[in-house]
């Protein structure tokens, strides 16, 4: 789509740099530079004002991505495009069924209601939930590993969403600001809430997660309850 609207070398392309390595790589594939926004700390997508601050004149298109299960604010995006003449596409998820989308959304809900120690992700209007992605609170990155480490040795699967935000990657390295896009990196934690999990599944998530009580900070140190 960049190609055909001819963008190319010499133009600019504003993208996130939480998560899709692969909407960098479209950009430089077709010969133009990847310029990296930072991100809305709730909705994890693009932040229309952070998008805004990084045009220059050479700016040529923006590129939107969904993420787990919210949409980016593509009203502020597309009028920010046409206040500057600016071709802007959005990569969005996989499609999810409906009765599979509602089952995950009776999951996210009690899992919001029940769960300790963590935020919770704002649901947000529309919300699908592919990922449950809670913010594990305390110093950064070393809190957050641990705490995962822990649940898992209980018994509770959990995977860090974005282990490495592509503007701190060797072929991408870029010396931005991104300061929301730095702390989700650091923080968020994506906890089960597949539809097939069962009510005594999700129980024990709530009960391993809840018996951890959160992170206690000590100076430096962040110690583990049990």
């Amino acid at each position: 789509m960049l190609r055909a609207a001819g963008v190319g070398v010499g133009d600019e392309v504003v993208v996130p740099a939480f998560g899709n390595l692969e909407v960098a790589e479209a950009v430089t594939q077709v010969g133009a530079l990847p310029v990296f926004a930072d991100i809305d700390p709730a909705t994890y997508c693009l932040d229309a004002s952070a998008v805004e601050q990084a045009l220059t004149a050479r700016t040529a298109a923006v590129v939107a991505v969904h993420r787990f299960g919210r949409s980016a604010d593509m009203g502020r995006l597309h009028a920010l495009g046409r206040r500057h003449g600016l071709l802007v596409l959005e990569q969005g998820e996989s499609e999810v069924p409906y009765d599979e989308t509602a089952q995950r959304r009776e999951r996210a809900a009690y899992l919001d209601t029940r769960l300790r120690g963590v935020r919770t992700p704002d649901g947000g209007d529309g919300h699908t939930y592919q990922q449950y992605v809670v913010r594990v609170p305390g110093n950064g990155r070393p809190d957050r590993d641990a705490y995962a480490r822990a649940i898992r040795a209980r018994g509770v699967d959990c995977r860090v969403p974005v282990k490495t935000p592509v503007h701190r990657l060797p072929e991408y390295r870029r010396c931005v600001s991104l300061p929301e896009t730095e702390r989700a990196a650091e923080e968020t934690l994506a906890l089960p809430v597949d539809a097939s999990l069962t009510r005594r599944e999700m129980h024990r998530i709530v009960s391993v997660c809840n018996a951890l009580g959160g992170p206690i900070v000590v100076g430096s140190t962040a110690l583990f309850g049990v």
